[in-house]
């Protein structure tokens, strides 16, 4: 069993995760994603060493570096040539995360540098799996160099982790000496289970990838599927027309190739139907136009639904 806590204007994933950690006793729990450029190195390091003390051995961190626009207009920062800043960050922070009591941090990069000598006996090394919400492909080998694999958007496909994801995980873990096959593949699946409103789970699900397909960094798998018509109809419609009506251009092959949604029945079809569901999938409810309510309801579906079959949340 595995809980990941996502973040947005009203939530911390770090928050979020600890009060996960707190209410569960044997569960892997983390961040799934933080904003990687939000925090620095050592505020990312130090929240994980906290998580790790109120669930010890079971802790994992996921970071996104999220779009360029929000970290220009939201975070106040800069997130050019994201990649590379990338790998420099998940070298500082394991760099905390693996240093002995005593011993002198240092790094000299083109973004980061640290020169941290903490005297304070707070440190002595952990395990904590690091892996990336990449998506595209500077970001994927990046994931495949650096980190310990990657943490897949709830629009991956099969079709994606077949022709995209594997691929570039390969190629980066060859630039870093490393075993692609080595390398964690976990990711989250949009999921809305109603057995009493099953349309309105479905079409909460299409609203949720209408959402993210607003957002252009995912042109390359619209494009990869053929599904730029659809894309620019929903385009359309949240720039000047009815937000709960984006989700209508969501075609039911769009809807097949990313979410599990319906009855049980259905969201039980669905889910059997993937190839290349992620090693751990995380069953993620949507959050586009759904209130935290409806949310809780979808959760306690999703886990009537799927809890014979050892589903992750």
């Amino acid at each position: 069993m595995a809980f990941c806590a996502g973040e947005f204007a009203d939530a911390s994933a770090y928050v979020t995760a600890s009060e996960m950690a707190h209410a569960t006793t044997t569960a892997r729990t983390g961040p799934g994603i933080a904003y990687a450029f939000a925090r620095s190195p050592f505020v990312h390091a130090a929240s994980v060493r906290h998580l790790d003390k109120i669930a010890p051995g079971r802790v994992f961190l996921g970071l996104g570096a999220g779009t360029s626009r929000m970290n220009r207009d939201w975070f106040g920062v800069d997130s050019s040539h994201p990649a590379t800043r990338m790998k420099e960050l998940v070298t500082c922070i394991r760099a905390y995360l693996e240093a002995e009591n005593d011993q002198h941090i240092a790094f000299t990069g083109e973004y980061y540098t640290l020169d941290a000598h903490i005297r304070a006996p707070v440190l002595g090394p952990i395990e904590v799996p690091i892996l990336l919400g990449a998506f595209n492909v500077h970001m994927l080998r990046t994931a495949g160099e650096v980190a310990d694999g990657v943490l897949g958007h709830g629009l991956f496909t099969d079709r994606w982790w077949d022709d995209v994801v594997d691929p570039q995980l390969r190629l980066g873990a060859q630039r870093g000496g490393r075993t692609a096959s080595d390398l964690l593949r976990w990711g989250w699946v949009i999921t809305a289970v109603d057995d009493d409103d099953p349309q309105r789970a479905v079409q909460d699900a299409k609203r949720q990838i209408a959402f993210y397909l607003t957002v252009k960094t995912y042109d390359s798998l619209v494009e990869l599927h053929g599904w730029q018509d659809e894309t620019a109809a929903i385009r359309a419609e949240f720039a000047g027309g009815d937000l709960r009506k984006m989700g209508d251009h969501v075609s039911d092959e769009m809807l097949w190739a990313m979410a599990v949604c319906g009855d049980s029945a259905q969201a039980r079809e669905m889910l059997a139907a993937r190839r290349r569901l992620p090693d751990i999938g995380f069953l993620s409810p949507p959050g586009f136009l759904v209130s935290p309510r409806r949310r809780k309801h979808y959760v306690g579906q999703v886990i009537n639904a799927f809890e014979q079959i050892g589903a992750v949340l």
